[in-house]
């Protein structure tokens, strides 16, 4: 750090259990299996200003990188239109931040502060998640792979295979409740704890984090909608390099009086090298 700045907040980690951690996605019927909420463990953490350290940070180490992404795109509330024009802006950023041969997106979520239960929202628009987690692990990446790429999937599973995600503001700078990102080099593998998510066509897990005073948390603030974060959510290369993201939205104490609501899209790719 440049300067040292940071915030003081609270980041919602989860903790051991007798009920595993997950979330139901749909009612379904008859009985189920119990499942507990992530994010039920608060710890009051620092989180540093990114910004001296923007030029250098690498999915690759920390996990995380920030680029410029001016788009003139404007229709985030038209999915079709998203799908057919922005897609292909958000292809070719992570091409050329990553060097991969081929990125493949496969969804997308556009988040709002909104109040409405869960239960109320579609898969693309989504309230601000408060719970820190990643979003792949070991068996849900190659799960996801199988899933969109079909009979190619085994073949692309022989290489390098790596996810990321796209994050950046809709239209103005974020000015609340911004992403907090943790460095990868400061969490160990006995952070990760599963979640289970539970959809009517498919089970998925994600990992949610135990707490560690070791974890180094970094954020952006301020991010205008020319500028991206790229985050690593998967890796299946055992060289060394980070695998996994952890990330949250926070309550930033420098968030000045009536604040714009924040809206910003997360974009989630697949690439192959």
């Amino acid at each position: 750090m440049a300067d040292g700045r940071y915030v003081e907040t609270v980041m919602n980690y989860s903790e051991d259990g007798d009920t595993p951690i997950g979330y139901w996605f749909y009612k379904p019927d008859g009985p189920v299996e119990a499942l507990r909420p992530a994010g039920q463990d608060r710890h009051t953490v620092h989180v540093h200003d990114g910004w001296p350290m923007a030029g250098n940070a690498s999915v690759d180490v920390e996990g995380f990188e920030i680029h410029d992404l001016a788009s003139p795109f404007r229709d985030f509330d038209n999915d079709a239109l998203v799908e057919e024009a922005f897609y292909p802006e958000a292809v070719d950023f992570v091409q050329k931040h990553t060097g991969a041969r081929m990125v493949k997106v496969f969804d997308h979520t556009i988040r709002r502060k909104r109040s409405e239960d869960i239960a109320t929202q579609t898969t693309v628009q989504r309230s601000i998640p408060f719970a820190v987690h990643s979003d792949f692990t070991p068996r849900s990446g190659p799960q996801r792979v199988r899933d969109i790429m079909g009979d190619r999937a085994d073949d692309l599973l022989q290489r390098r295979v790596a996810f990321f995600n796209v994050w950046k503001p809709l239209y103005e700078t974020v000015e609340e409740y911004p992403l907090g990102v943790c460095d990868a080099r400061s969490m160990a593998d006995g952070d990760l704890m599963v979640m289970h998510l539970r959809y009517p066509d498919r089970d998925g897990e994600i990992y949610t984090l135990r707490h560690s005073p070791g974890h180094r948390w970094y954020y952006f603030p301020l991010m205008r909608a020319d500028q991206a974060l790229l985050l690593k959510t998967y890796d299946n290369a055992t060289d060394g390099r980070s695998c996994y993201n952890a990330h949250s939205a926070f309550a930033d104490p420098d968030t000045p009086p009536n604040p714009r609501p924040r809206q910003s899209i997360e974009v989630r790719t697949m690439a192959f090298f």
